[in-house]
């Protein structure tokens, strides 16, 4: 049996960012202006985190529906040849829908498992993309979705090489070290 935590990260979006401002010849700084808006090139980035061995899969797609999932879930199955898949995500509606269940009805290997509303902190790819989007996301502007899906692609690829197995809750505190008793004599 194999466990997979999934999720969906996005929208990621495709912009770049202007030159810094610079100063004005009165010691102003000179403010930029907002270069930012939610255009139709959106990214969204599904990721399934394997817990036992900290390997992760991820995918780019251009919307977050059904369709992808099934894309999706057909990866993850690939991947994972032998054996029952169990999937750990949140209740969605491309999760649940009726074209995913008709889908999973012909993979009788995959099954899901819900975790509660309000309640993400439960799935560890939460705790995964926080990793990817240090590795990934942070600082990087993005022409186009191609140069998101390559970077997807290399971030999960560097994290994989360093993967180890994840247990979900805090490691345990370390042992206190007893004080030096220093004895006096006169």
């Amino acid at each position: 049996m194999t466990v997979i935590c999934a999720d969906e990260l996005g929208p990621v979006i495709p912009r770049t960012f202007p030159p810094a401002p610079a100063w004005s010849p009165d010691g102003h700084r000179i403010k930029a202006e907002l270069d930012y808006s939610r255009g139709p090139e959106k990214t969204w980035v599904y990721g399934g985190l394997r817990p036992a061995d900290g390997q992760a899969l991820t995918m780019t797609a251009s919307s977050r529906n059904s369709v992808f999932y099934q894309q999706f879930l057909q990866q993850l199955e690939d991947a994972n040849p032998t054996g029952q898949i169990w999937i750990v995500t949140d209740n969605l509606s491309s999760h649940n829908s009726l074209s995913t269940r008709t889908w999973l009805e012909d993979h009788p290997r995959i099954h899901h498992a819900f975790i509660p509303v309000g309640a993400c902190w439960l799935n560890l790819q939460e705790g995964w993309w926080r990793i990817f989007r240090k590795a990934a996301l942070a600082g990087r502007s993005f022409a186009n979705p191609d140069d998101i899906a390559y970077a997807t692609t290399l971030a999960t690829s560097q994290l994989n090489s360093r993967a180890k197995p994840w247990i979900w809750g805090r490691p345990a505190p370390p042992t206190r070290q007893l004080r030096r008793r220093y004895v006096y004599r006169v």
